[in-house]
């Protein structure tokens, strides 16, 4: 198994150092509904999760959830709410956005809030090795300090410095170097500290608890793209110095941004569009299929097109699935071949593009074999076991409300079509097709009849 790694810009031999795959994802910091970008992101590492242990790895997944940051101040000012009353209830959503999305629970979730004696503990002792320092209640990283920083953008710091601005009244050794705990501000939230009352900074909280829950190294570290710099080139500076352990991850994972036409995804655009949103005009199948689609590392794209059609494809799984299958017919479907194309390309840095081509094909061919009454079981098993266990399908149909005369009306025109294919009247049977694509229809033809559901 093969995977690229940030840092070093190469696809290397994936092997954990230990018993159990550590792995740490940057989480969502909770003042809004998440959205379908937190969602690409999310299904990709539970993806990469989910294989590992098909693969027969032991994984401990952490994923934290940053619940204080000047966004969560802002906000919760806003709605009259405490911050944590704020980062609540938004963290109660993401679970259950997760749960609606087929997104397996990580192994902890740690909260910033709840983490800050370990902070304080790391940012004491940075101070003491030289590589921070306190300036009026702040304490800020001395990146100077550190010969290597820069290597996971693969930017030097004199290149950093010519685009930084330093903020006004704020004082620091470089412009370069980071707040790893920050003095109070009158009305906000705020701990106790050697450097008087604050809270940490946004950084050193991940590498806090990756240190806590996983330990000195790990092996993966995984986010977006966007927080390659600052973010995740400053856990490596501050982890590494801390505990004088290299590398604090051995590979990084990015994936790419999710685009809504040719622009990004985000709150400045205002082309978010909500996790919540999303479900109620697609499954979580589809959803999940677009992210497959793309891979990880490049960009994801969200369109109401795309998701309406990948609805559809999913009838080609299911009906797949529901074929009656001949055991025991003098012919057989070989499900073996379908196996070492899927576990090749996904052994190849999760190339879930050529994996999900694969399940389609095998899709097809278990429906034409079925037809001719040649046992198909083995092979069905295979697509249910690899598009469940790995891929996180559940292969239901989305379920859409459809009132009593509104279903005897589809109905009647199904009943309609059946007869006139039986009739050979072709045309007559596709105009009635037409017909029910216009209401919102989608059939599926099989051996054991015709089924239809509202998209």
């Amino acid at each position: 198994m093969k995977l690229s790694d940030t840092l070093t810009g190469e696809k290397r031999d994936f092997e954990p150092a230990g018993d159990v795959v550590k792995i740490y994802v940057c989480g969502v910091t909770p003042y809004s509904a998440s959205h379908v970008g937190h969602a690409m992101s999310y299904i990709v590492f539970d993806v990469l999760h989910r294989y590992l242990e098909y693969r027969g790895y032991k994984v401990r997944r952490v994923q934290n959830f940053t619940d204080i940051d000047d966004k969560l101040i802002d906000r919760a000012a806003q709605q009259g709410k405490t911050v944590e009353e704020l980062a609540g209830q938004y963290i109660d959503e993401y679970f259950e956005d997760m749960d609606a999305l087929n997104v397996r629970k990580a192994d902890e979730y740690p909260r910033a809030t709840q983490e800050v004696p370990k902070i304080i503990e790391m940012v004491a002792g940075l101070i003491e090795k030289d590589f921070a320092y306190p300036s009026h209640g702040d304490v800020y990283f001395r990146v100077t300090k550190d010969e290597g920083y820069g290597k996971l953008s693969h930017r030097s710091v004199d290149q950093m410095r010519a685009g930084a601005r330093v903020e006004a009244g704020v004082e620091k050794d470089h412009p370069m170097d980071f707040a790893v705990w920050k003095g109070a501000k009158p009305g906000e939230p705020a701990w106790d500290s050697p450097w008087g009352p604050g809270r940490p900074g946004w950084h050193i909280e991940c590498s806090a608890m990756s240190l806590r829950y996983l330990g000195e190294s790990i092996d993966i570290h995984g986010g977006g793209q966007d927080l390659v710099f600052p973010h995740h080139e400053n856990e490596i500076a501050q982890s590494e110095a801390f505990t004088g352990v290299a590398p604090f991850a051995r590979f990084w994972l990015h994936n790419g941004l999710l685009l809504k036409g040719d622009e990004k995804m985000s709150k400045s655009l205002g082309n978010l569009v909500s996790i919540r949103e999303a479900l109620e005009s697609y499954s979580s199948d589809a959803i999940r299929l677009s992210v497959l689609k793309s891979h990880y590392r490049g960009p994801g794209y969200y369109s109401d097109e795309a998701l309406a059609e990948n609805d559809r494809a999913l009838n080609r799984f299911r009906q797949a699935l529901q074929a009656p299958s001949n055991a025991g017919a003098g012919s057989k479907l070989d499900a073996a071949g379908y196996k070492e194309r899927f576990i090749g390309a996904m052994d190849d840095d999760l190339n879930t593009p050529q994996a999900l081509a694969t399940l389609f094909d095998m899709a097809r061919d278990i429906n034409r074999d079925a037809e001719t009454g040649s046992d198909v079981g083995d092979a069905q098993a295979l697509l249910r076991e690899l598009g469940t266990a790995i891929f996180g399908l559940t292969f239901k149909e989305r379920e859409v409300e459809v009132g009593d005369d509104k279903a005897a009306e589809i109905q009647a025109l199904v009943d309609r079509r059946v007869e006139l294919r039986a009739a050979k009247q072709f045309a007559d049977a596709d105009g009635v097709r037409d017909e029910l694509t216009a209401l919102g229809v989608t059939l599926t033809d099989s051996a054991g009849g015709t089924t239809w559901h509202v998209d």
